[in-house]
């Protein structure tokens, strides 16, 4: 069975009201966090990664560069480049209004999801995230992710236009999430949609009986193990997780959150200690023989392990 480890790479600025202002502070909080030297966002990502020998898919959203300049963007491919991981297409529409001049001087407002925007101004965003990434020195893209999973039918037919092959931006457990797909797309499981592979984030039904995303910073280590094992025994083709890059921090602050750093931790020396489970990318994950039956159900005890990691994370001194 495969997994594919992603994690979405952004920067945010507290708002839009005082970009300029806040935006060296957020580049280095969501970038480095505390220091680069002991950061607890990518340089703690990629050191996990890198001591259990595991290669991840960094969705990389570029947008912001062009209103701050390439070289912050360069910075960012650099440092995931140099570990060998693979760097691809993460994109936030809230960006385009920023940008001057406007890629798209008919939307004069902000535009929060790509699914606001017409399918000719969605392939106008798309190319000019390739074209930053390409100038960032990202040689080949080959999968697409949209910003908040916000994509929708238009997000496949502009992705086929443009050539990119391999979509991961379906969540089932995100209403805004195709919204115009639901009930006739796959949602679970590797298939083609309108040209191109999908590969949707892998959800399932935690002891509560509640659709939960497979993601790093919202799931015990607990539910993370169970998922994998459920995925061997049931020949599942591919456990999908999503992780940020600034997941390991603690909320609004440069200081590592030990908790989820230490289930990250646990998680990937699991992953690297299980021969039948191979962690991989995209472009190594076939299409699903069947149709996906049901979600994958974790066990009670698993959730609660998370309900209480959650309680002693929002009791942690400030």
């Amino acid at each position: 069975m495969k997994v594919v480890l992603s994690f979405d790479v952004e920067v945010w600025c507290n708002g839009w009201g005082r970009l300029d202002e806040e935006f060296p502070a957020a580049f280095r909080r969501y970038v480095y966090g505390k220091s680069k030297d002991r950061g607890g966002a990518l340089p703690l990502t990629l050191a996990t990664l890198r001591r259990h020998g595991l290669k991840g898919v960094f969705f990389v959203e570029p947008l912001f560069s062009a209103r701050f300049g390439r070289n912050y963007l360069r910075e960012i491919v650099d440092l995931i480049g140099g570990d060998g991981h693979a760097i691809q297409l993460h994109l936030h529409s809230e960006w385009a209004d920023e940008i001057d001049p406007r890629p798209l001087p008919h939307v004069t407002e902000k535009r929060q999801h790509l699914q606001y925007l017409a399918r000719e101004d969605q392939r106008t965003l798309i190319r000019l995230g390739l074209d930053l990434l390409h100038e960032a020195g990202v040689r080949s893209v080959t999968t697409f992710r949209a910003g908040s999973f916000a994509a929708n039918a238009d997000t496949f037919r502009a992705l086929r236009e443009v050539g990119i092959p391999i979509d991961s931006s379906i969540n089932a457990a995100e209403p805004l999430s195709v919204p115009d797909l639901r009930g006739e797309a796959e949602l679970l499981a590797p298939a083609m949609i309108d040209g191109v592979r999908s590969v949707p984030l892998t959800v399932f039904r935690d002891g509560l009986g509640r659709m939960r995303p497979a993601q790093v910073g919202s799931c015990s280590f607990q539910e993370l193990h169970q998922l994998v094992l459920r995925g061997v025994e049931n020949a599942v083709p591919v456990i999908n997780v999503l992780s940020h890059n600034f997941e390991m921090l603690r909320t609004d602050s440069t200081k590592i959150d030990p908790i989820v750093a230490r289930r990250f931790d646990r998680f990937c020396a699991f992953l690297a200690s299980r021969p039948e489970v191979q962690v991989t990318d995209y472009d190594d994950v076939s299409m699903a023989s069947e149709p996906v039956p049901h979600m994958p159900r974790i066990g009670t005890t698993a959730t609660l392990w998370r309900i209480t990691e959650q309680i002693a994370r929002r009791a942690l001194p400030a």
